[in-house]
């Protein structure tokens, strides 16, 4: 565990590049990137603060304690994925397994059959897009990272891959390890 906080100290000395179109705005606590995907904010912790010089962003800890160094490795690095995120945007893949499962996207909502008895209808967060391919495959993007990645773990959590078929929502490149079914190992059924 030592270790991992002399780790983290390391990253946040490390100052990060400005990128032309990205401004940084700094107002104790809060710190706001803008680009032109849009523009995100984040309250940093007490002990931590923001300086910007000429092209660069300086992330400053008032303390040596381990969990000052931690927050300071961990802001130093949110504030790093906010300036790609309004910048380049951020994509997460998800894709439905099983036989008539599809989703299609009406306006900023998800509408998805999953097998129940109804259709699901996710609506979708500000700031986060979907697109379908082949009613199979959801692509959501978005410039913040953290919201992207809720989303998609909020979307999967409504059908979860189940372990005998593998039938449900699963991330692009998920392994799932599917289970034997209890007449695989009963000697044929008797």
């Amino acid at each position: 565990m030592h270790n991992l906080v002399i780790i983290m100290s390391r990253v946040g000395k490390k100052p990060i590049k400005i990128v032309s179109g990205v401004k940084v705005k700094f107002a104790a606590p809060t710190v706001e990137v803008s680009g032109k995907l849009g523009t995100l904010k984040r309250t940093l912790p007490s002990s931590v603060s923001v300086e910007v010089k000429g092209e660069e962003v300086h992330v400053i800890s008032s303390s040596e304690s381990p969990s000052t160094k931690a927050l300071h490795g961990l802001s130093r690095t949110l504030i790093s994925n906010m300036m790609k995120g309004v910048l380049e945007g951020y994509t997460k893949e998800l894709e439905l397994q099983g036989v008539g499962y599809r989703a299609q996207v009406q306006g900023s909502k998800l509408n998805m059959t999953l097998g129940f008895s109804h259709p699901v209808e996710f609506p979708l967060p500000q700031g986060i897009t979907a697109t379908v391919e082949a009613n199979t495959k959801i692509c959501l993007k978005g410039a913040d990272k953290e919201l992207l990645g809720q989303t998609a773990s909020t979307l999967r959590k409504i059908k979860p891959p189940e372990p005998y078929k593998g039938k449900g929502i699963r991330y692009v490149g998920e392994v799932i390890t599917l289970k034997q079914g209890k007449t695989a190992g009963a000697g044929g059924g008797k």
